[in-house]
């Protein structure tokens, strides 16, 4: 029996050590600096405006992607139909949305009454709440990536599948809701959750309109205090926190895509 021996790599164990070397240095220097007054961040970790601001954040960050799931799972069928009109509004709504900065949308939906009074008999500014003008906008911004995603997995399924499926005498949308995107899920789940993670962050930047998330809730307690970096590393831990769960559910939901491909096709 031959007897694989690995070669010495003694770049990696450099590499690895500058590494760590340099992120314990960092981190000891954030600690020992003397503007940064540890007894402010303990105080405000668990503060009742800090963790509504959280729970706000996680609202906003869940029915956003919500919206941009099924929004992005409509636009992807448009993309890939037969009819060219619909072809051409999914990827113009695609274009327009990825191409125009998320804080710019934010601002637009969060100032809507300058364009529109009233949306129907209702005064503008009654409807279009911080909050909704948050959600809105983060959705529909999701929407346009998740559009992407979800075409790429559809389009990653063997087109064997689809023919299959008519010859069965299936319609369009029942092979797409039985076959394709039960198969194409393998696909999507990575970005999808590469995705929401970068949801997670982009929820902080509702705080121009006073969305009421977590980031607005750490200013608005730094401009009465003027702890600004100490208030900012509160919001960081709880960013980390929420991308870190995220992380984890992403890797278990990856695990088990990949055993129930594993077991459909006979382990190969």
């Amino acid at each position: 029996m031959t007897r694989v021996v690995p070669l010495p790599r003694p770049g990696l164990w450099l590499g690895s050590a500058v590494v760590v070397v340099f992120a314990a240095l960092v981190a000891l220097s954030v600690f020992r600096n003397p503007n940064i007054r540890h007894g402010v961040i303990a105080q405000y970790q668990f503060a009742p405006a800090i963790l509504r601001g959280l729970e706000l954040t996680v609202v906003l960050a869940v029915l956003a992607a919500a919206i941009g799931l099924v929004l992005g799972v409509v636009l992807a069928v448009m993309r890939i139909s037969p009819s060219a009109i619909l072809r051409v509004a999914s990827a113009g709504y695609t274009w327009l949305v990825r191409g125009t900065p998320l804080l710019v949308q934010i601002l637009i939906w969060g100032n809507l009454a300058l364009l529109f009074e009233y949306l129907g008999p209702f005064r503008t500014n009654d409807v279009m709440t911080p909050f909704v003008a948050s959600v809105i906008a983060l959705g529909l911004n999701e929407a346009a990536y998740m559009a992407e995603i979800v075409r790429a997995g559809i389009l990653a399924v063997d087109r064997g599948q689809v023919d299959a499926s008519l010859a069965l005498g299936m319609t369009r949308g029942l092979a797409m809701r039985r076959i394709i995107l039960p198969q194409a899920l393998r696909v999507i789940v990575p970005p999808a959750g590469n995705q929401f993670i970068s949801l997670l962050k982009a929820t902080s930047l509702v705080s121009v309109i006073a969305g009421g998330d977590l980031l607005t809730a750490a200013e608005n307690i730094a401009s009465a205090n003027l702890h600004t970096i100490e208030l900012m590393l509160v919001a960081t831990f709880w960013y980390l926190v929420l991308t870190t769960i995220t992380s984890i559910a992403q890797h278990v939901a990856e695990r088990r895509l990949g055993r129930a491909h594993a077991s459909a096709h006979g382990g190969r």
